[in-house]
């Protein structure tokens, strides 16, 4: 699901509400997610996750056609885990027979 589709769902989902407000609330939602962890502060969404950053410190790499050593500078990277709830959800047992 792309974020336009995430709208358009929750559009329809709320007849009462204008397009374009779903679309800004949505957009103020993800820009407060990305400012929290620009700061450095963890975005805990109970039942869904938690959004951190981690660091990847500067380390030496290789370039994977000629074998040469590349330096490859230090950075931080956005990083995801899912809650309990999400993942129960996701791995709820089959039943036999089907």
């Amino acid at each position: 699901m792309i974020k336009s589709e995430l709208i358009q769902r929750i559009s329809a989902a709320n007849p009462h509400l204008y397009h374009r407000d779903v679309e800004r609330i949505v957009n103020v939602i993800f820009d407060e997610i990305v400012d929290a962890l620009a700061r450095g502060d963890r975005v805990e969404l109970r039942g869904f996750g938690a959004f951190t950053v981690k660091h990847r410190p500067a380390r030496e790499g290789r370039n994977p056609r000629t074998g040469e050593p590349v330096p490859v500078e230090e950075k931080f990277v956005p990083f995801f885990k899912t809650g309990k709830e999400l993942r129960d959800r996701l791995n709820v047992p089959k039943k036999k027979g089907h």
